[in-house]
């Protein structure tokens, strides 16, 4: 099957899908692995929290999500990729957790609320109304008083960013990071209803995990 969006790069071949993890392992030095267990424990998951995790890809996340929920927790993880999904199974096969194939970028309904909805380094990848449509699903999978979690790209100019980083970071990312990256998110999500808004940086403050409460 072709790319859905000819110019993301969060859509992934076969061979990248198998062998994701190694090769973001590879690419970032090893130094991937200790930031996402940083930004996960910064989300201060609750024993008995429901997650929504959009984009799950080979559950990663969701492994180190897990050990901070009781029996009462749970984690449901959706992705376009079965090449993904299988993984997920295979490196995550608790109980309390489950896949289900699913497009974030169309109206989907899962019959369910959460606590929170968490995406990690997906929504960039996508044309900014498509975002629209994954900002809509998630509030409407959220409890009121819901948490949207997005681990992604902080707001930075690139024109600003040194040299050293601009580089490899245009050679990286798609055109839709470009854009992402210089928009006001908080601002964004407070016109869909979301509000009481924190946010932890890393990188040199190019990545943020910032969380928006459904009033």
């Amino acid at each position: 099957m072709g790319k859905i969006y000819t110019d993301s790069k969060v859509e992934l071949n076969p061979f990248v899908s198998k062998h994701y993890d190694s090769i973001l392992n590879i690419a970032s030095l090893g130094l991937y692995k200790k930031f996402i267990r940083r930004a996960i424990a910064d989300m201060h998951i609750q024993q008995d929290n429901q997650i929504l995790d959009f984009g799950c890809g080979t559950g990663r996340n969701a492994c180190l999500m897990h050990p901070y929920l009781s029996t009462n927790g749970f984690i449901t993880g959706i992705d376009l990729s079965p090449i993904m999904l299988k993984q997920f199974e295979k490196n995550c096969p608790h109980k309390n957790t489950e896949t289900k194939q699913q497009r974030i970028d169309i109206p989907f309904n899962l019959g369910k609320q959460y606590d929170i909805v968490f995406t990690s380094f997906v929504i960039h990848g996508f044309p900014h109304q498509i975002r629209m449509e994954i900002i809509k699903n998630a509030y409407n999978h959220l409890k009121r008083g819901g948490q949207f979690m997005i681990l992604d790209f902080a707001e930075f100019s690139l024109k600003d960013m040194p040299f050293y980083y601009r580089i490899p970071f245009k050679a990286i990312e798609c055109k839709y990071a470009f854009d992402f990256i210089e928009r006001d998110w908080k601002t964004i999500l407070k016109s869909f209803g979301f509000n009481h808004f924190e946010e932890k940086h890393y990188f040199k403050n190019y990545a943020r995990l910032l969380k928006a409460v459904k009033e």
